[in-house]
């Protein structure tokens, strides 16, 4: 009776090496329902997952039409007075001319800059190129929106004014343009003695401690309701001679050229700004 014993016990021994041998038998006998307890279920999107309630846009009143000022506007020129302006020069009150909701470039006596400086902003303002205007290339109507105004004189960044309504002159001196720097991206001018619109978002330049550039100055323009600015990066002031450049300031005034050609000097009309800081 000793051998049936050994052959059974050699019989499990075999067995039990062919399982080890095979781990897979193991494995084939795990549930296929423990295996998925494993992977976590995905989380359950919902809408409200993406909204967001805070800080609620503060409410303002839009003006009656789409050149009129909204209620958190700053009026510069309402068409009584230029009690928001001043000479450039000398900080003098300014002294261009008013006359039948119209400011008028006063050549004799210069530049006119903002009482008030800001940094970011929207600008709305009008102008008009007289009707009889002569010249011809950069001397007829010229005169210029200087979206800061770092200096006497033409120091600053500024936004050309010019009538290119069938007036050829160099592309980036046309109106529209930032001076020297930005050309526009159509011509959208109207003819001489209509009204025409710049619509205007300025970004101004950050400066480091040691008065270095840390971020350049954008603008973005709107022409008669056509884009011809579109977040233009400027290289630096703009200049008349020489290549532009930065140097430091914080908030500055805008400034409204009175350009020294001999040609008629040209209107302005309905200026409002929004501060975006």
């Amino acid at each position: 009776m000793t051998m049936p014993i050994r052959f059974s016990t050699f019989l499990a021994f075999t067995t039990l090496l062919a399982a080890g041998a095979n781990p897979s038998a193991h494995q084939q006998a795990t549930p296929a329902s423990m295996e998925r307890q494993t992977v976590p279920a995905a989380p359950v999107e919902k809408p409200q997952d993406t909204e967001v309630w805070e800080p609620v846009p503060t409410v303002v009143t839009p003006g009656a039409n789409n050149t009129a000022p909204p209620s958190d506007a700053i009026v510069l020129f309402d068409g009584k007075n230029v009690d928001e302006w001043a000479s450039a020069r000398d900080k003098s009150p300014a002294k261009w001319i008013v006359a039948e909701g119209v400011l008028t470039v006063n050549k004799t006596v210069g530049n006119i800059e903002t009482k008030r400086t800001f940094r970011n902003y929207q600008l709305h303002i009008e102008w008009k190129i007289p009707e009889n205007i002569t010249g011809t290339g950069q001397a007829r109507g010229n005169s210029g929106v200087f979206l800061s105004s770092t200096g006497p004189g033409d120091a600053g960044y500024e936004l050309q004014v010019l009538d290119s309504y069938n007036n050829p002159t160099y592309v980036n001196g046309q109106a529209g343009s930032i001076y020297k720097q930005g050309i526009p991206l159509v011509n959208p001018n109207r003819k001489p003695g209509e009204w025409q619109t710049y619509d205007v978002v300025w970004t101004a330049p950050i400066f480091k401690a040691d008065a270095s550039l840390n971020t350049p100055a954008y603008v973005t323009v709107f022409f008669n309701g056509v884009l011809v600015q579109n977040h233009f990066e400027l290289k630096g002031e703009t200049r008349y001679i020489g290549q532009p450049f930065y140097k430091k300031y914080d908030r500055a005034p805008i400034k409204l050229q009175a350009h020294g050609d001999p040609s008629e000097p040209i209107s302005f009309r309905n200026i409002w700004v929004r501060e975006l800081n």
